[in-house]
């Protein structure tokens, strides 16, 4: 049995994650990824569950997700995974190559 600070930590393999209220902004971006289409956070939460990601213990999964999203851009600007699109709507933004990215 795992302890809790271990079970925390279980991620999917070949999944760059950053842990946000018990949800992968990975989650977020593979599911965005596959969507192929914006979505809201509910949907993302929703998709991040049939991946076989865990389900939240939380009473507000797609708030938490909206807001890490959130975060992330505001954090990281052009940089983040995320673009808003619309209300309560994100796509995966498109990433410049990186030597445009590092001389821009």
């Amino acid at each position: 049995m795992c302890s809790h600070s271990q079970e925390r930590d279980i991620i999917r393999p070949g999944i760059s994650t950053v842990k946000q209220g018990g949800h992968s902004l990975g989650a977020a971006a593979e599911v965005l990824g596959k969507a192929g289409e914006p979505l809201n956070g509910k949907a993302v939460v929703e998709g991040a569950f049939e991946a076989g990601y865990r389900r939240s213990e939380g009473k507000t999964p797609a708030a938490t997700v909206y807001s890490a999203i959130l975060r992330e851009i505001q954090k990281k600007g052009d940089a983040a995974r995320f673009r808003k699109v619309g209300s309560r709507l994100f796509e995966l933004a498109k990433q410049r190559p990186l030597l445009s990215r590092l001389f821009h």
